[in-house]
């Protein structure tokens, strides 16, 4: 048995809704009804179907490994986002949002953070080249001044 929603007053299957199997006893037709759903509205629910499932997966894929915490200050209209994401029941909080939001933010720039990535590498190797040099430089003093 599937869970059925109910839209401008007249029972939908999200099942038959997002698989596209419908037939006519899925509209209504053979109940004696006069109105079917049209074939807008129906392409339509399955586009809001198909966005809830892709925003679901999205959302899992954010979530898992969450063990870090991060307190943030946000504005007005970011908090609105968030609990519009809440209030859709795309996520459970506004910390799930958050961590929605933030996931797909990476994914959409993926190659700035590949160059952050590369430049900040590049800035690791030298202040590691630049330690060793300190300490060879503190290692030849210490001889000198051992040898007078």
């Amino acid at each position: 048995m599937s869970e059925e929603t109910i839209i401008d007053g007249q029972a939908h299957d999200p099942q038959v809704a997002t698989t596209g199997l419908a037939g006519e006893g899925a509209t209504g037709a053979s109940t004696g009804s006069a109105s079917k759903t049209p074939p807008a509205s129906s392409q339509t629910l399955k586009g809001a179907w198909k966005q809830v499932e892709n925003i679901g997966q999205t959302l899992g894929e954010a979530l898992q490994g969450r063990g870090n915490v991060v307190m943030v200050r946000v504005n007005d209209e970011t908090l609105a986002h968030l609990d519009m994401l809440v209030e859709a029941e795309l996520a459970r909080s506004r910390s799930e949002a958050a961590a929605l939001l933030i996931s797909e933010g990476m994914k959409a720039n993926a190659p700035l953070f590949e160059r952050i990535r590369q430049i900040t590498d590049q800035i690791a190797a030298l202040r590691g080249q630049l330690r060793q040099s300190v300490q060879d430089e503190a290692a030849v003093d210490q001889k000198t001044e051992g040898a007078e």
